[in-house]
């Protein structure tokens, strides 16, 4: 019924995509100081790990205006920032659609563009029902059979009420053959039995709807999460990332909308119609003939309304779809968000969209509005024609009074429940729009499909890989080839190792292997066999891929790691043998260890992409994953790169063992790790420039050589050939570092008597209860389930609305009177059947009286035509801008909360994104059109009973004792809705965070090859959910039925007594129809208020929910401005006796009185085995989290007592994994200055900031410079880069304490060695905290200090460390050397 349902949450994602390039050409010419909306993803992206442009060829497009920049650049002109973006910005001739392919061959065009297109697939209203089942279709016919016979009863009644009426004219002529009561009671049981009819038709239509809608949703998606893990990624690298969730979510719920219990609601009002002419045309035919012109006026006004409001909503919808995937990528990287307090210009990037959203949303609510108004005029206009031509017949002698009566009767309630279906159009307009691209995403036939059964199985594969002429461009970059003339052998059995530079095509070549894209031109091949004839899920599984950022899904480390036997021979063996082989698998990867001694061992969660385990943790997990299934091929894209210099050597030695036998391919930026390969592969710029072992490489003193100086550690002459340590010797090493933490433990006092926080982790059965951490967290209570009344629920919604008072007053007044406007037609009604009614000897007089009632009609029908669009449009302007202040602040609140909230499971981004898309919008069930109608149908009710007591009070208190009732069923339905509604979010929240997951690692899916796992599991949920849903609908729908029911009931009792009265002679004939037919009217719109119920219960689950959200105070809180206020600060930094677990893990001690003084302006360095607790510092110094006990001191001041935004003002945080947002890459790096105003930094401060990091010269070279986009997850720049503008941003801050969590992890070692450089220039006057696990970037830090489980365990400069007999840090420096042997 709501025309203001949440239709415009979801999004027809073809004009997602429309729009997004409408934007993007719209703003390609602006200048910096207008910066492009933050989420445009479209033509610009590019392929994480290829961004460096190789040397262009005559035909790659070179902008002229770039050119002319850099032979200003060459000729050392100064650097002006605004002239730059002014020349490399605008691009009047910026290509679109199939343009950007036009400088290519067209073979290449095809190849490219197959990859990422979508046909638009035509959606009509039933396509919405391609997947109902025979069952489903049975379902549907007898649900629309009753529907429709639910809708004929009402006016059925009209033939008995002209019937009736007969009577009465008879009783006062005295011509009746039986005794009026007789024909009364008859009558009367009439209605009863319409009741009985009436209840079961509306009970079996409404849960067959509801049914069937759910169970073809289902389906729906079902098939779109199948058609989505069946893409290609060159499709994902065009997809916007909360753009699955807002489809599987919303845009599905759209479609559920409208094939339920709206089309029940529908199919009613259309059979009342229908029925209503059907039996006027039966009793007199002119008359209702004169009548049909209505419909034609109808049709005619609801055709042109419904294309307008189709087209604004479609725009209102591609809108948010585009904010969703903003809201996910800060989701996904709040901590980055968090340290540099960009929470507000975040939420301005994302508050764009919603604007846009709103301003289109306002245009088709408003039409709707009109729409609607326009229906009830004609409708009042149509009953003045049948009176002033029905007066006419009547005295012509062509029909009497009754038949009359009867059709205008007829007409009128078959007319009003036609109107009462316009609200429904919206729901059907928006599941049509949200059809549209889901239904072209399920069609797409992908060009790389892993469920395809077509292509060869080799029987025996050894394993020879062949890269023949191949020529690589990423379909998403069309205009930068990233691979040029490559021929690479490697053959069976042998390791292989690609090293080079950031964006060289390293990784290209893992994708080409792993078939993740076609090369435009050249080859892959497999033992003689090209890649591209084999079938591709077989050839996936005889690969298997570790890559640099690793994903772990959110379950067991023992499901994570059986993921990878998916496919392989050893698939379906027992669970005693695979769970061998998992155990196995992770004694390799020496990973063993470190997971018994979690709580749960093998069954530990990891959370959502593996947070709750350590980086090198996640990543010795996927190595044992890809070495489980013991596959032929094995790539390592930077596999060891999360990993400790110590973990490194046991893992490398691991995989040096995993790599006998099978053909491997390693990346590696730390060289350290490839040094015993077979063959190494130098790459630079796309092209292998040499190739050959390490010695071989050493002694040509080319490329590669230059890459090992840069890493080279300059190592203490006594410690040079300490010897590399072995799995058997890093174990024995156990009982002395316990007698380490021991003693490190004992000095710190209080933690010496706690004997968990020793151990060196938790066993399963052991207790934590004693330990300093433990305790604290024991008095921490977990968060209640509030419920919050009514009342203040009511008020919460009406504080979005606060601004628009005086619209709401305005829609209000309005509303009163567009209500109003009913009852005033009961009085003409009324007058008009009196008029009738006088004697045929009076021809004149009834003439007369008639046509001046006709008039009034005419009156009133301009009345409610203003006023139906006065409100609608005040109600639209209020709907739309709460939609978006309640979006708005909930994204702003999100923002808000500390990460332990982030942490938690139920808070993943695929749940926190599914939040935005649906909640906010459902509050909009208490706005708008809805609200609207409540009004209308209040004012309805108070008019029609005030005015029925006035003219006739008996019969009035007698009709309305069947108010209570209709009113009570209607209410009892809403509060079990309210809780089914509860039930069935949490349901959708769960199942959407889960394909979000998944579909958002869409790589990491492929290479396992788990597509059908995923498929089935999701599939598993939807169907456990519909059961649920099914005893729910069940017990709903007998109130709802009940609700429409038992207004037969009243009528009959108003028939019965109102004819009593009569026949007692204390009624006269006014009086009869006015009292009767305000309170059927009253009736009805008291029925028609409990339709909504649904929508309001899910506005009320909203509600409650956002309040919920709005209450909460985080411990940590960044709105706050409580504290002491910090001017400046020097950089003394002190730990003091810090222990700390995870709020998630609260079993699991992290930090166990961790003790470190940092002098100002100290570089520190924290080097450790994973999971040691030097992360963990770094987010204790963020203020990320409190510590449990001790605390962390800047300046001699605890940083908890610190105002907390100043605070981290001064830190700047450069993590292990760089996040960039959409948007170009000068607004990436503004976002440095948190919340400072862009216009304040100077140009030359940003340009510094980017030479500094090394970054400038790459900036420049891009055709659209500063103003470059990064695309989505910054999919346009390889790892390095992304780094490098990370570290920029973080110099752009000019902060007193820089914190470097792996900053250089992600960079090749040219690069490293400079942007190394620059850190340590930057470090001066500043203290600087640096995590590393490469420990040639940290050899020149004034202290470093080796944490293990939690506690310092040495500390020193480099030379005095290397000095310790058997120390720690000497042992990891002798295993990361580089020295010839």
């Amino acid at each position: 019924m709501d025309p203001n349902g949440p239709g415009f949450v979801a999004a027809d994602i073809r004009e997602t995509e429309k729009q997004n390039e409408d934007l993007q050409r719209r703003e390609l010419g602006i200048t910096t100081e207008s910066q492009v909306h933050t989420g445009e993803i479209e033509n610009e992206k590019l392929n994480a790990t290829h961004s460096t442009p190789v040397p262009r060829s005559p035909t790659s497009p070179v902008s002229p205006k770039s050119l002319e920049y850099n032979s200003e650049k060459s000729t050392g002109s100064s650097e002006d920032f605004r002239k730059i973006d002014s020349k490399i910005h605008v691009r009047e001739d910026a290509p679109e659609g199939d343009a950007v392919f036009a400088h290519l061959p067209k073979e290449e065009q095809d190849i490219l563009k197959q990859q990422v297109d979508t046909l638009p697939v035509p959606v009509k209203y039933f396509t919405l029902y391609r997947y109902a089942t025979k069952w489903d279709k049975i379902f549907l016919v007898i649900a629309t059979l009753c529907a429709i016979g639910g809708g004929a009863a009402l006016p059925l009644m009209t033939v008995v009420f002209g019937n009736l009426s007969g009577s009465f004219s008879g009783y006062f002529l005295g011509t009746l053959s039986e005794s009026f009561s007789t024909i009364l009671n008859r009558y009367v049981l009439y209605f009863v039995y319409l009741a009985i009819g009436e209840f079961v038709l509306v009970y079996v239509s409404t849960v067959l709807f509801i049914y069937v809608g759910e169970h073809i949703t289902s389906k729906v998606r079902d098939r779109y999460l199948k058609a989505i893990l069946r893409q290609n990624i060159g499709f994902f690298d065009k997809l916007g990332a909360g753009e699955v969730t807002t489809r599987i979510t919303a845009d599905t719920n759209l479609i559920q909308e409208a094939i339920s219990e709206k089309v029940a609601l529908t199919l009613n009002g259309v059979a009342s119609f229908f029925a209503a002419f059907v039996i006027g045309f039966i009793r007199f035919w002119k008359l209702t003939l004169i009548c049909m012109s209505t419909v034609f006026a109808i049709v005619l006004v609801m055709g042109t309304g419904g294309r307008f409001m189709s087209m604004w909503n479609k725009k209102s919808l591609a809108a948010y779809a585009t904010g969703g995937s903003v809201a996910e990528e800060v989701f996904s990287s709040i901590r980055n968000a968090v340290a540099f307090g960009t929470q507000d210009k975040l939420a301005k990037s994302y508050d764009k969209h919603l604007i846009e959203a709103m301003r289109w949303g306002v245009r088709s609510k408003s039409m709707m509005a009109v729409m609607i108004g326009s229906l009830l005029c004609l409708i009042f206009l149509n009953y003045g024609l049948a009176f002033w031509m029905g007066g006419r017949f009547l005295t012509s002698g062509e029909t009497d009074l009754a038949h009359i009566l009867t059709i205008i009767m007829a007409v009128m309630i078959g007319a009003f429940s036609f109107g009462n279906i316009g609200p429904n159009v919206q729901h059907f307009v928006a599941g049509i729009a949200a059809g549209n691209k889901i239904f072209a995403t399920i069609d797409r036939k992908s060009p790389l499909d892993p469920e395809s059964d077509e292509g060869v199985r080799l029987d025996h594969v050894q394993g020879n890989l062949e890269l023949r002429n191949i020529k690589h461009i990423y379909p998403s970059r069309p205009e930068v080839t990233v691979m040029e003339d490559v021929n690479l052998y490697v053959p069976a059995g042998k390791t292989t190792a690609l090293v080079g530079a950031s964006g060289s095509g390293k990784s290209t070549i893992v994708g080409l292997v792993e078939r993740f894209y076609d090369p435009v031109g050249g080859q892959v091949f497999l033992d003689g066999h090209d890649v591209s004839t084999l079938n591709l899920r077989w050839l996936r599984q005889q690969v298997a891929l570790v890559q640099q950022e690793p994903v772990l899904f959110s379950k067991s480390i023992r499901e994570n790691i059986r993921n990878g036997l998916i496919g392989s021979k050893f698939e379906h063996e027992s669970e005693e043998e695979q769970t061998k082989r998992i155990e196995e698998a992770a004694r390799k990867a020496n990973a063993h260890d470190f997971i018994m001694a979690l709580p749960h061992g093998y069954e530990t969660q990891v959370g959502e992409r593996g947070f709750l385990i350590s980086g090198g943790q996640k990543q010795r997990v996927a190595i044992a994953r890809a070495i489980v299934s013991d596959p032929k091929i094995l790539l390592l894209d930077e596999a060891t790169s999360a990993l400790d210099t110590k973990s490194e050597g046991v893992v490398q030695k691991a995989l040096d063992v995993a790599a006998i036998g099978r053909t491997t391919i390693v990346i590696a930026h730390r060289l350290s790790t490839i040094r015993d390969a077979d063959n190494i592969v130098v790459m630079k710029d796309g092209r292998i420039v040499e190739q050959g072992t390490h010695s071989d490489l050493l002694e040509s003193n080319g490329a590669y050589a230059a890459l090992v100086s840069a890493q080279r550690i300059q190592k203490d002459q006594d410690q040079q050939d300490v010897p590399a340590l072995d799995e058997k010797a890093a174990l024995a090493t156990e009982s002395e570092l316990d007698k380490a933490v021991s003693r490190k433990s004992s000095s710190a006092g209080s933690a010496s008597a706690d004997p968990a926080d020793k151990r060196p982790g938790l066993s399963r059965n052991e207790s934590t209860k004693g330990s300093i951490s433990a305790k604290v967290l024991a008095g921490k209570s977990n968060d209640d389930d509030v419920k919050y009344s009514l009342w203040t629920l009511i008020k919460f919604i009406g504080s979005f609305n606060k601004k628009e008072w005086h619209f709401m007053l305005l829609g209000l007044f309005f509303n009163i009177i567009a209500g109003s406007t009913q009852p005033v037609q009961g009085i003409f009604f009324a007058k008009a059947i009196v008029a009738l009614s006088q004697p045929l000897s009076q021809a004149a007089q009834i003439r007369r009286d008639v046509d001046f009632w006709a008039l009034m009609y005419l009156m009133i029908a301009f009345v409610q035509l203003c006023a139906m669009w006065t409100q609608g449009i005040s109600l639209a302007i209020c709907s739309e801008r709460l939609v978006h202040r309640a979006r708005d602040m909930a994204f702003r609140h999100f923002l808000r909360q500390d990460i332990a909230f982030f942490d938690k499971e139920e808070n993943s981004t695929g749940a926190l994104t599914s939040f935005l898309s649906t909640e906010a919008t459902h509050l909009s069930a208490l706005s708008g059109a809805t609200l609207g109608v409540l009004l209308s149908c209040t004012s309805t009710l108070v008019v029609a009973i005030c005015v029925s007591l006035a003219i006739g009070w008996k019969l009035a208190l007698v009709c309305m004792c069947a108010l209570p009732v209709i009113l009570g069923t209607g209410y009892l339905r809403f509060k079990i809705l309210a809780k089914f509604t509860a039930t069935a979010q949490r349901a959708y929240k769960k199942s959407a965070g889960y394909a979000c997951e998944h579909t958002n690692a869409i790589r990491t899916v492929a290479s396992l090859t788990i597509e059908d796992e995923i498929y089935q599991d999701y599939r598993s949920q939807l169907d456990a959910q519909i059961k649920e849903s099914l005893k729910s609908n069940l017990k709903n729908s007998v109130w709802y039925a009940a609700s429409q029911s038992f207004m037969f009931l009243a009528i009959a009792l108003g028939f019965w007594y109102g004819g009593t009265l009569i026949s007692n002679g204390e009624y006269t004939l006014f009086q009869f129809f006015l009292v009767y037919s305000e309170i059927i009217f009253g009736t009805q719109s008291a029925g028609t208020v409990f339709s909504f119920a649904g929508d309001m219960s899910k506005a009320r689950n909203a509600a409650n929910e956002l309040r919920k959200l709005w209450d909460r105070q985080p411990t940590i809180d960044p709105w706050s401005t409580d504290g002491e206020k910090v001017a400046d600060i020097e950089g003394h930094v002190e730990f003091r006796d810090v222990h700390f677990r995870y709020p998630t893990r609260p079993d699991v001690p992290v930090l166990r009185g961790l003790n470190i003084t940092i002098k100002p302006g100290q570089y520190v360095a924290l080097v450790g085995a994973s999971g040691c607790g030097k992360s963990t510092t770094i987010a204790l110094m963020e203020r990320f989290y409190d510590p449990l006990a001790g605390g962390v001191f800047v300046d001699g001041n605890e940083v908890s007592r610190l105002e907390l935004n100043e605070y981290r003002h001064h830190i700047a945080l450069v993590s292990q994994e760089p996040t960039l947002y959409q948007g170009s890459i000068k607004e990436n790096i503004l976002l440095g200055l948190g919340g400072m105003s862009d216009d304040k930094v100077s140009d030359e401060r940003i340009i510094k900031a980017c030479k500094d990091a090394n970054i400038y010269d790459f900036i420049i070279s891009l055709p659209d410079g500063f103003a470059t986009h990064v695309g989505q997850k910054a999919t346009l720049l390889s790892g390095g880069q992304k780094q490098r503008i990370a570290i920029a941003r973080a110099l752009l801050r000019n902060p007193k304490v820089l914190l470097l969590d792996e900053a250089t992890s992600a960079l090749d070692s040219e690069s490293e060695k400079v942007v190394q450089a620059a850190l340590d220039k930057a470090a001066k006057g500043r203290t600087t905290i640096a995590v590393a696990h490469r420990l040639s970037t940290i050899q020149g830090a004034d202290c470093i200090f080796v944490i293990d489980r939690g506690v310092v365990i040495e500390s020193g400069t480099h030379q005095e460390l290397m000095k310790i007999k058997g120390g720690r840090y000497g042992e990891l420096v002798s295993l990361q050397s580089l020295e010839r042997r």
